[in-house]
């Protein structure tokens, strides 16, 4: 075991990480770090935090008090300042799944007829056919039960505005700004890794808090 003294570590744990089944989990993997002693650096990257066992599960939350005392451990001179998120959520899982065409085309057609019966009600339940019937009247002073003209126009715009509203047109973007289904997706996976995150605390700290009622 080596000392570093008066070295400083600055750290900010990742959100998530994957490993495999029985894998282990580093520092330099659980973390970003920083120190001005590259010697130092380079030995903390290395340094254990868990080993992966079968008892785990396919989730394991590692907690900043834990990294701390993992650090304290290995050298003991070295002060620890973090930031960002208190902990980091590990998955065990082997590698990702390739996706399935025949569910993916599934999944397209059923979103696709889905909104396009969504936007045809909508506009039956405001009377949109009569609501052109009145626009174009009121522009051309002829009534047309069938104004195709504006119509069609219409239609097209509903896409044209689609596009413009998700800021994607199959793999090319528009601008480097999210779509509203991006940050709605973003916040879906915040929200789950925090309800895992407590979770996964709350199994870890079962135990302590069952011996102090016994107690």
């Amino acid at each position: 075991m080596s000392s570093a003294a008066n070295s400083t570590l600055y750290l900010r744990l990742r959100k998530r990480i994957r490993i495999k089944p029985g894998g282990s989990v580093t520092l330099g993997e659980a973390a970003r770090l920083f120190t001005a002693d590259p010697a130092l650096e380079s030995r903390l990257q290395a340094l254990l935090l868990h080993r992966h066992q079968k008892k785990d599960g396919n989730r394991v939350v590692i907690d900043l008090l834990q990294i701390v005392q993992a650090v304290r451990e290995a050298e003991a001179m070295v002060n620890v300042e973090s930031f960002g998120d208190p902990q980091v959520l590990i998955t065990v899982s082997e590698d990702p799944p390739k996706p399935k065409m025949l569910m993916l085309v599934g999944v397209w057609l059923l979103l696709f007829f889905g909104s396009g019966l969504a936007i045809m009600n909508f506009h039956t339940d405001v009377s949109m056919k009569e609501v052109h019937i009145r626009i174009t009247e009121l522009v051309t002073g002829r009534k047309n039960n069938h104004p195709l003209w504006f119509q069609i126009p219409y239609s097209f715009g509903i896409g044209a505005g689609m596009i413009v509203f998700f800021n994607r047109m199959f793999r090319k973007r528009f601008n480097e700004e999210p779509n509203p289904l991006e940050v709605e997706l973003y916040m879906y996976e915040e929200n789950v890794n925090d309800c895992v995150i407590a979770e996964e605390m709350h199994k870890k700290n079962e135990p302590a808090m069952k011996a102090k009622r016994q107690r």
